[in-house]
C-alpha cells in the first residue's frame, strides 16, 4: 500500500522535475520533454522517473543525454526542493513508450 507522504513525494518530483526539463528544452525547439510518472522507494533513496519525449524519434538520444547529466539534474532538484526533503533521492530516468504502445494498438486495429 502506498502511503501518503510517499504520494506527495512523488507528485513533487514530477512537478520539479517537469519544470527542470521545460526549462532545458526552451533552447531545442521542436522537443517536448514531459515527466509521466515517478515512482520513490519507500526509504526515498532512489527516485524512477518515466520521462515522454515528443517526437519519439529523438528520443534516444535525449535519454541518454540526460542520464549523462544526471548529477547537474540531481544538484538542481535538491536546490529546488532542498526545504520539502532532507534527502534527495537517486534519480534513474526511462523512456515511458505507453502513448507509442498505445499508437500501434490503434493502427493494427484500424486494420
Amino acid at each position: 500500500m502506498e502511503s501518503t507522504r510517499l504520494s506527495k513525494i512523488e507528485r513533487l518530483l514530477q512537478k520539479e522535475l517537469g519544470d527542470i526539463f521545460q526549462r532545458q528544452a526552451q533552447g531545442m525547439p521542436g522537443v517536448l520533454i514531459s515527466v509521466s510518472v515517478v515512482r520513490v522507494s519507500p526509504d526515498l533513496s532512489v527516485a524512477r522517473a518515466y520521462l515522454s519525449i515528443f517526437p519519439s524519434e529523438k528520443g534516444k538520444d535525449l535519454i541518454e543525454n540526460i542520464r549523462a547529466n544526471t548529477k547537474a539534474i540531481r544538484f538542481d532538484l535538491g536546490q529546488r526542493i532542498r526545504l520539502q526533503v532532507r534527502k534527495i533521492p537517486e534519480l534513474s530516468f526511462f523512456i515511458d513508450d505507453s502513448l507509442d504502445y498505445i499508437e500501434n494498438i490503434d493502427n493494427l486495429l484500424k486494420k
